[in-house]
């Protein structure tokens, strides 16, 4: 037995022996009554990074943001409707969608016991729509256009913005826009980091007990709790005692922890992995993210991607659907275009992506590369090589990079895999020189889920923007993505998105993959499970049973 092996399965029984100590105790009860008390044990591939709620993206930090905090909106998951939460009803909006007025649910307290009221939404919003440079606190992507909050009375807050932004309702129902507490507000970016967990606080059916720094977490429910959104069928306290997050990496001991009992819940559980949760006492749930689906963006500000011959080659030169059947599941549907099926403001552009190799050899010659010696094509010199980030929170990415690397150097490609952990990553993926493919996607059922991947002054994943004179490299490609936020009617947002979508395909910027879920395993004790709209987990309507 090798050494490798033998490291296995220490930590197999290491977090099996951990786990065993604080699996699901409660008995199982009616959803729509008081506690059944008992707590949840949830396994995470990865720790969280930050509890700053525009800062809250990536899936480990949402998880635990969306269990401490409430919205002044509540988007059903189902239906994508906005409906009533912290705020009483829908707002009112004046015709340009530059005002909007919310009023306030009496009653609400953070945790701390401090009033959620009129002033500290104010705050709220004015930290989130603004950010904080001095604080290093970033001003959050759903939120277009912000100027300022003004508090109407103890219970109306009014919100004002230098042009449109019809996403600002949508906005408010998402984690980046997670209600805290004044004395919370004031902390500057790292004190939102690891080892504060214990000290943001929110309103939420949850607050953070305890935290082992990048292993552990300890939520507890709060007693006083009574505001969840109107329309659910669970109100006052959470249905559970309390959630343990424990972070395990090692995709067997998330999937052998939960098969064997021992644990209640995993996220992300890999596609050749699924079908183990088709036995008895177990179920799989493959939620739906609702935005830009898993894909490569290629920089086409970079020398070697600048002409649109390349782009195409690369385009034509990737299988996809060999890529699906060989990796994945039905859970992962192939791409028809950048933004999922679900998604608002969808476009069908399936035709830009055939896969045809030979046409990719014809582009690929016509734009002056040549085979060389080892098979990579050359011109002037320079080799056609590029290099694509292992994106960790994307299922499978190193494996799907592998064989995208396999089938592009049949037509003279070159590929490199960016190794490294999410903090390398992250300093690398801004990086032209660094990375040229970036594989990505983003979750946001909005319009603005598209100007939040692309827009140079967002995400920016296609490096939008030329680091030596700051203006976009594409212009109208960024006006198209801006005027998405910044319209104020819903069929002059869908007629914005579907020209940004057109243009990204025919300028052959984007090659989308599959529809990306979150794909969890749970043991059938556990009833009520949900996700948020774009697949983060929801515990309050949670019980647990033996």
């Amino acid at each position: 037995m090798n050494k490798r092996r033998l490291a296995w399965i220490g930590a197999l029984a290491v977090a099996a022996v951990a786990l065993m100590g604080c699996s699901a105790s409660g008995s199982g009860g009616d959803a729509g009554g008081d506690s059944a008390g008992g707590t949840l044990t949830y396994l995470e591939p990865q720790t969280w990074i930050t509890l700053y709620p525009p800062a809250g993206g990536f899936y480990p930090n949402g998880g635990v943001i969306n269990q401490i905090t409430d919205r002044l909106l509540y988007q059903n998951p189902e239906t994508l409707e906005l409906e009533p939460w912290i705020a009483e009803d829908l707002p009112e909006v004046n015709a340009d969608a530059t005002e909007y007025t919310f009023t306030l649910r009496e009653g609400v307290t953070y945790s701390d016991g401090s009033p959620l009221d009129a002033e500290n939404v104010v705050k709220n919003f004015d930290l989130f729509g603004k950010g904080d440079p001095d604080r290093a606190l970033n001003v959050s992507e759903a939120i277009n256009n912000y100027d300022h909050g003004e508090v109407v009375d103890e219970r109306t807050v009014k919100f004002f913005f230098s042009a449109p932004a019809p996403g600002f309702a949508q906005a408010v129902s998402t984690i980046n826009s997670g209600l805290l507490s004044n004395d919370t507000l004031d902390r500057t970016g790292e004190e939102f980091g690891p080892g504060n967990a214990k000290e943001i606080v929110g309103s939420g059916p949850f607050v953070v007990a305890d935290e082992k720094i990048g292993s552990e977490l300890d939520l507890e429910a709060r007693d006083d709790y009574d505001w969840a959104p109107p329309s659910l069928q669970h109100q006052g306290a959470a249905a559970i005692d309390g959630v343990h997050i424990v972070v395990a990496a090692e995709d067997s001991v998330r999937i052998g922890t939960v098969v064997s009992g021992q644990a209640d819940i995993a996220r992300t559980i890999p596609a050749p992995d699924e079908q183990q949760f088709a036995a008895d006492g177990l179920e799989l749930v493959a939620a739906a993210t609702n935005g830009v689906n898993n894909g490569l963006n290629l920089r086409f500000g970079h020398p070697l991607l600048q002409d649109i011959k390349v782009r195409q080659a690369i385009i034509a030169g990737v299988d996809r659907e060999a890529i699906v059947q060989t990796l994945f599941t039905d859970s992962y549907p192939l791409a028809t275009g950048v933004l999922a099926k679900s998604a608002l403001g969808y476009t069908d552009t399936s035709k830009f992506y055939d896969y045809d190799p030979e046409r990719a050899a014809e582009l690929l010659d016509e734009a002056g590369w040549k085979p060389g010696a080892d098979g990579i094509r050359e011109k002037d010199g320079q080799k056609l090589e590029l290099t694509f980030n292992e994106a960790l929170p994307q299922p499978r990415s190193k494996e799907v990079v592998t064989l995208i690397q396999e089938q592009l150097a049949k037509i003279g490609i070159g590929v490199e895999i960016f190794p490294g952990d999410q903090v390398a990553q992250d300093e690398a993926q801004r990086d032209l020189d660094t990375i040229q493919v970036f594989h990505s996607m983003v979750g946001r059922a909005d319009f603005d889920v598209l100007k939040s991947q692309y827009f140079s002054g967002n995400r920016n994943a296609l490096v939008n923007l030329d680091p030596k004179t700051q203006k976009p490299f594409d212009a109208e490609l960024d006006g198209l993505l801006s005027k998405i936020a910044s319209v104020p009617t819903t069929e002059e947002r869908e007629a914005a998105s579907a020209a940004a979508q057109q243009r990204i395909a025919e300028q052959a910027y984007v090659l989308p993959l599959f529809e990306e879920p979150q794909v969890f395993g749970l043991r059938s004790g556990v009833s009520g499970f949900k996700t948020e709209s774009v697949g983060r987990p929801s515990f309050y309507e949670v019980t647990v049973e033996k």
